[in-house]
């Protein structure tokens, strides 16, 4: 008989406690030792019951959490969180225990994960046997939907990460500081997605809550940067503090009052007067928060400055901008035109990046535009969009160099049936105007789909 979502569920948590625990002991204990053999017998038994109705369970790391079979798992104990830090520390993101794992593999890799970093004995011990598999994700893995492009972990994620900028900003807002921990936790997870499966999250960006705009916001332009600097060759500490300045850019606005903050309709210029003091403000607030980057304030700062001398604060001048304050300030302006407000329609993509492109080139860097282009595409991964054959399709990858033409799974076809087998057509195969091309992007609610499942 098959376990019950909430029995699996239990089963996942103890399949990560034993693994845990039998890691700990076999560090502190002789291998003999009974909490050993409890914990490895616990794990086996626990992996038994799974395999009655799955042939494999893969337990990986996404964002800085497990993930069992697809299914995010909450970290509880100190034990875990060591358990990730020596997995992660080691470059083994993913683990597969087919059926039929004995207790003698269970316990060989339980050692050789304990000894991980360890040359007392002159030797590694293997992590592989006949039923256990560990080591990284591969591209293939990434193709088939292993646990890197799992988007129900991916979408926990980011669900996570907009609860955490709530409460980061909520402690600037009543303490005068964000909360470090929270927005350190919310980068560490956000870059680690972003190196793992930069496509799927930064398409999970577009599928906003509106009515929780000042949050995702936070959340979207601190991807949206880490995705532009990591296409940069950005990674490790730089990256992170790429993310946490992006993701603090607007702090200054909790000294904003309410009423303009929370205004429906478009600002008055008096109210825009006092809504861009935000800048100087979050400098002010980010300069005084303890362990805060210097990175932080200067990109709170300079975000709304532009590279001609235009933007705010007036008067400020710079030779040049930082690169940070550059990506972010790109970033912030695409989802913010591109996010439905009472006063103002999402744009497609198109004329936000005209947006990019004003003044001749002006304002923005126009290299950096193109790259973001390149990035994004014309229309991004995970949008749904109308070909001209009247097909609808969701967008699988971008195209660089001709963002017009992604590659697509169709979804719909040209009557409007939903199709039960959808198969892709990469747009930039036939000559340029000989083949299939987008017409206009589609909001998923006009056809009752949800782009992101065919992602994966």
């Amino acid at each position: 008989m098959a376990a019950s979502p909430a029995d699996r569920t239990a089963l996942y948590d103890e399949v990560l406690r034993r693994f845990a625990s039998g890691v700990r002991a076999a560090q502190l204990y002789a291998s003999d030792h009974p909490l050993l053999a409890r914990n490895v017998n616990g794990l086996v038994a626990a992996l038994d019951a799974l395999h009655q109705s799955t042939p494999s369970v893969a337990v990986g790391i996404v964002g800085g959490e497990f993930v069992v079979s697809d299914t995010p798992m909450s970290r509880t104990s100190a034990g875990m969180t060591e358990l990730i830090r020596r997995l992660r520390d080691h470059q083994i993101e993913r683990i597969a225990f087919e059926r039929g794992v004995t207790a003698a593999e269970a316990a060989a890799f339980i050692h050789a994960v304990a000894a991980l970093g360890s040359k007392a004995d002159g030797r590694e011990r293997p992590l592989q046997s006949a039923h256990i598999r560990a080591g990284r994700i591969t591209a293939e893995d990434k193709r088939s939907g292993g646990i890197a492009s799992d988007m129900a972990a991916i979408r926990q994620l980011y669900s996570n990460a907009v609860q955490q900028a709530e409460t980061v900003w909520d402690s600037a807002e009543s303490e005068g500081s964000p909360d470090m921990p929270a927005a350190l936790q919310t980068v560490e997870g956000l870059a680690d997605a972003v190196t793992q499966n930069r496509t799927a999250l930064m398409a999970l960006t577009a599928m906003r809550n509106y009515d929780n705009y000042t949050f995702t916001h936070m959340v979207n332009v601190s991807i949206l940067t880490m995705g532009q600097a990591r296409a940069l060759g950005v990674d490790g500490r730089l990256l992170r503090e790429f993310g946490l300045s992006a993701l603090m850019h607007d702090i200054g606005k909790v000294r904003t009052p309410k009423e303009i903050l929370n205004k429906p309709d478009k600002l008055t210029d008096d109210e825009f007067t006092i809504m861009r003091k935000h800048t100087v403000d979050g400098a002010e607030i980010l300069r005084r928060t303890p362990e805060m980057p210097v990175l932080a304030p200067v990109v709170a700062f300079e975000h709304h400055l532009r590279m001609d001398g235009s933007g705010y604060p007036f008067g400020v001048k710079r030779e040049r901008l930082n690169v940070a304050t550059m990506l972010c300030s790109i970033a912030d302006v695409y989802d913010a035109m591109r996010s439905q407000r009472a006063y103002q329609q999402a744009f497609p993509t198109d004329r936000i990046l005209g947006v990019l492109k004003r003044s001749d080139g002006t304002q923005f860097d126009q290299h950096l535009v193109r790259r973001f282009v390149q990035l994004l595409g014309i229309y991004p991964p995970g949008n749904l969009v109308k070909l001209d054959t009247g097909e609808i399709a969701v967008v699988l990858k971008v195209h660089a160099p001709d963002p017009y033409r992604p590659r697509v799974r169709v979804v719909i076809d040209a009557h409007g049936a939903k199709l039960n087998v959808p198969f892709e057509r990469n747009l930039f195969d036939a000559p340029a105007g000989a083949g299939p091309a987008v017409v206009r992007p589609i909001d998923p609610a006009e056809v009752g789909i949800d782009p992101l499942t065919f992602l994966n």
